[in-house]
């Protein structure tokens, strides 16, 4: 190998580092036993705040459920186990039935006819979904229309992904609402996208956005919140082309923030255009029950300049627990979380609108997120929270500027009424 590259001894591949830093003298302390890093690390990290030393009213995104005990010690049994890639369907069925478990599961969830095995986030899958739009208008609609109600983190998401493309994204960079975006189709647009419940919380009409979406010839892709679907109704029947959202909430720990999971669903008619991997159930010769990989050529994977996507992987751990976890709460322990969520939520609002200074948007429907306007800044308000063992909610004016001093909180099932009072209390002192 030294002679193929055309060196004569292995020092002569770091000719190009300076010799005074080839070798350094490191400045570490003396060598430790395992016990004794392991009790020193465990201090350290003592120094930290942690999550569950708070009462966390924050969303936008990445929620705190319950996770039942049984789904880590499932997750983690032996049979789930195998190699990375499952293109050798003889060796992997354990992991393509999971697949297929869940694509059927968040067909159901959604209402929908076909699903991937996930993305790695939300934002990616709406990123997706702007390319099967634009492959479905066949390249001569070049317009998609955003809310700008949709998370702006995935709106950002979006722009990367597609920069560089002769792409016109409209909708978002002001204060549209639904009627405004439906005022924006026209003969380019190949998507209209809007976020049910919105990156608000709240649930608009969307009873006859897809007859007026299709009517323009464009696709209608909303972003879900897939706990809010145990509660709501589906995607399907409110007329969806494209599901798409962040499946955290379905057992996935905060995990400061990831890995996450991107589930993507849609109809049958666009089924070969989306990415990622699809598994489907058949009969082996024997005629047994087996599963293998299908409607989407190896060229997705291998071949760069073929590919509709390069996204060729999927969260497989992640979307197994996603599985695991709709397979332990059922449709009616979907319904019990969120309706859990949603009293809960509406009671917070009520408390803290009785408030001073105070003021709750009730303006549409919420479901376990709303919009409160405060009397000081957010950044101030959440100091003087988490001084009190409180994570406080979003500050929008950070990506709204007209929402300045306006805060978003998130109650979950896991939200006391206890810790709702401690919250509605520590408002009152900040203004007294």
């Amino acid at each position: 190998m030294l002679a193929a590259i055309g060196v004569t001894t292995i020092e002569d591949l770091f000719d190009a580092v300076p010799s005074s830093h080839r070798f350094p003298k490191l400045d570490l302390p003396a060598p430790l036993s395992e016990m004794e890093v392991t009790a020193e690390l465990s201090a350290m990290a003592e120094a930290n705040d942690h999550a569950g030393d708070f009462a966390i009213f924050r969303g936008a995104g990445a929620y705190h459920h319950f996770i039942p005990s049984a789904l880590g010690h499932i997750v983690s049994r032996g049979e789930f186990l195998t190699a990375y890639t499952p293109y050798q369907p003889e060796i992997s069925q354990g992991t393509l039935q999971a697949i297929f478990e869940y694509q059927s599961m968040m067909c159901s969830l959604t209402g929908m006819d076909a699903a991937n095995a996930s993305h790695y986030d939300g934002a990616t899958s709406l990123a997706e979904a702007v390319t099967v739009a634009l492959e479905a208008g066949r390249g001569k609609r070049k317009k998609i229309i955003l809310s700008p109600a949709i998370n702006p983190q995935y709106r950002a998401v979006v722009r990367t992904y597609h920069q560089g493309r002769e792409l016109k994204i409209a909708g978002d960079s002001g204060r549209a609402d639904i009627s405004d975006l439906v005022e924006m189709l026209d003969d380019q647009t190949a998507m209209l996208a809007v976020q049910y419940p919105n990156y608000f919380g709240q649930i608009d009409d969307l009873n006859k956005l897809a007859e007026k979406v299709h009517a323009a010839g464009a696709l209608l892709v909303l972003v879900v919140n897939p706990l809010a679907l145990g509660l709501l109704k589906s995607p399907g029947e409110l007329g969806a082309d494209i599901v798409v959202g962040e499946g955290q909430p379905l057992g996935i720990s905060l995990s400061f923030g990831g890995p996450y999971l991107g589930f993507f669903a849609c109809r049958t008619e666009y089924v070969r255009k989306i990415a990622g991997r699809i598994v489907g159930e058949t009969l082996d010769q024997d005629g047994r029950r087996a599963f293998v990989m299908t409607l989407r050529p190896r060229e997705q994977d291998i071949r760069r300049d073929k590919a509709s996507s390069n996204i060729c992987t999927n969260q497989g751990l992640m979307s197994l627990t996603a599985a695991i976890y709709l397979s332990l709460m059922g449709k009616h322990g979907m319904r019990k979380v969120a309706e859990l969520c949603y009293h809960k939520a509406h009671y917070a609002a009520h408390q803290i609108d009785l408030l001073l200074g105070f003021r709750v948007d009730t303006s549409k429907p919420f479901f376990h997120e709303f919009v409160v306007k405060c009397p000081r800044p957010v950044a101030e308000l959440n100091a003087l929270l988490v001084e009190k063992g409180i994570l406080g909610g979003i500050d929008l004016g950070v990506d709204y500027p007209h929402l300045k001093d306006h805060m978003l909180i998130a109650v979950t099932e896991m939200n006391s009424k206890a810790e709702i009072d401690a919250l509605v209390d520590a408002l009152k002192e900040t203004i007294q």
